[in-house]
């Protein structure tokens, strides 16, 4: 592609100049898009991340220009597909529901859900992990922890109860 002569060299000027290339394409993406590009809202954000990485990969391994090419397409893809997505699900309750799982209650009031733990397959030491990583002291000022449609945890904790706005749309498989 750029040193036929030397193949060792060929593919290193090539990683680089490739790479660099697919990121300010990713960059004036995420500019043209918007912050929302790489957020975490949604089970698809994270999977546009990850394609999105997957796709620099793949655009800095390009063995020529069509296939270059067609990596920036696949990456303008993604980003447009995010897009009309994004929209669809601020406009309709029903694309949302479709498109994104609700959050579920782990725990509740210093008691833990173990139906929620057993249904979601989260193990109750890796709970207890999240707990200390938030500075849970106590068991009984933990006022809710929820598993987000993202794979994150949220822990609500003080002495405070918690104001239901926070925990409307959250699943409680305890109440079934």
């Amino acid at each position: 592609m750029f040193f036929p002569s030397d193949p060792v060299i060929d593919a290193i000027v090539r990683g680089l100049l490739l790479s660099i290339i697919a990121m300010v394409w990713v960059v004036l993406l995420i500019r043209t898009n918007g912050l929302r590009s790489l957020s975490k809202m949604t089970n698809f954000d994270f999977v546009m991340t990850v394609a999105l990485g997957s796709l620099v990969a793949g655009a800095s391994q390009a063995s020529d220009w069509p296939t270059l090419a067609q990596v920036g397409a696949a990456m303008l893809a993604l980003f447009v597909f995010q897009n009309i997505s994004s929209r669809l699900r601020k406009s309709s309750d029903k694309v949302e529901s479709a498109m994104q799982n609700d959050p579920v209650l782990l725990m509740k009031d210093g008691k833990i859900c173990h139906e929620a733990l057993k249904a979601e397959r989260v193990a109750q030491s890796d709970l207890i992990a999240k707990l200390r990583e938030a500075n849970a002291l106590e068991f009984s000022k933990i006022r809710a922890v929820v598993l987000e449609t993202t794979g994150d945890v949220s822990v609500l904790h003080g002495d405070t109860e918690v104001d239901t706005r926070l925990t409307e749309n959250v699943r409680d498989l305890s109440q079934k």
